[in-house]
């Protein structure tokens, strides 16, 4: 049986604060490991996640020196689930101002779904800045990966799931069920909004995990989780996360010398293998490493495996 190498312990973070980057908002940031060890950046999934106790464990605290923080109306970030000012390439931008603010000059660059596109989007347009790239459930923004997990994909293995979701959504609007959702979630009805995006952050709950987690999907169905994930992640859908279609392969040149390992679940419904399978052969740099037995969420014991093998390596520690 495979030995599976769990999370480190979860610390208490050395440093914690509020950013102003502009434009009316606030990021909540925090630093855990040792100050002035190696340099990570962990990106959260989303559009609209944010970070928790959790995702501090997935780095040696001795060896690194880690900035997480809560993208752009996530989490404790003010203003919450703000969806105006909020973009792919603001919040590359909020990367820079936290990154001088540490006084790193390069980091490594962790991240997992959404949180892999915006750190490869993050490393095309700063590769000087990045030291190493750990992705998770890669995410390449492109039309075929949208019409999957809001269309038609997704919907054909997990039938009942997806009933559920579109259920609050009339026939006639069913056929862009993102512009459907989209439109409820800015409703000025307070019901409106909250019962779409429950809906919504179900359906992503419903399709993270190989096995059902219940207690995933509680955390789901309440409004400080579900509003913002919803309403940010179908505006990102609306406009194409600010990306040219296949601009993040077309691109994959600018990641070279840059050393990267993905992981990636062999079941992920969200993100199938496809997108990391088309991403390791632009990027010869990138191993793939594709784990049989996990689908997409990081909370998944073979992902966990793969991650924190992955930081262990990059620090130059044997796992």
């Amino acid at each position: 049986m495979t030995q599976y190498r769990d999370l480190y312990p979860i610390t208490e973070p050395f440093d914690s604060g509020m950013l102003d980057v502009g434009e009316g908002h606030s990021l909540y940031w925090e630093r855990v490991g040792t100050k002035g060890a190696k340099p990570a950046v962990m990106l959260h999934g989303g559009p609209g996640g944010g970070i928790g106790p959790d995702h501090r464990g997935q780095w040696n605290p001795e060896l690194y020196d880690v900035l997480l923080f809560d993208q752009r109306g996530c989490g404790k970030s003010l203003p919450f689930a703000e969806i105006e000012h909020n973009d792919t390439w603001r919040i590359v931008a909020d990367m820079e101002r936290l990154r001088e603010m540490c006084g790193f000059d390069k980091w490594q660059v962790f991240g997992g779904s959404w949180g892999a596109t915006l750190a490869l989007a993050y490393a095309q347009k700063h590769a000087e800045r990045v030291s190493e790239l750990v992705l998770r459930g890669v995410f390449l923004a492109r039309q075929k990966e949208k019409d999957w997990l809001y269309q038609y994909g997704a919907s054909e293995i997990m039938a009942e799931a997806w009933e559920d979701f579109i259920s609050i959504i009339p026939e006639s609007e069913r056929g862009d069920i993102v512009s459907a959702f989209h439109q409820r979630l800015v409703s000025d009805d307070e019901a409106v909004r909250l019962e779409a995006a429950r809906a919504w952050a179900l359906w992503e709950g419903n399709v993270a995990t190989l096995l059902p987690k219940p207690a995933l999907l509680e955390h789901y169905s309440d409004a400080a989780t579900a509003l913002p994930m919803a309403r940010i992640a179908a505006r990102f859908f609306l406009d194409d996360f600010y990306l040219e279609d296949g601009q993040l392969l077309a691109n994959a040149d600018k990641l070279k010398g840059i050393p990267g390992i993905i992981v990636q679940g062999r079941h992920d419904i969200c993100t199938p293998p496809t997108s990391a399978h088309a991403l390791s052969k632009v990027w010869p740099e990138g191993e793939l490493r594709i784990v049989h037995d996990a689908g997409h969420s990081a909370s998944e014991p073979g992902i966990i495996d793969g991650l924190v093998r992955a930081t262990d390596e990059f620090a130059g520690k044997s796992a």
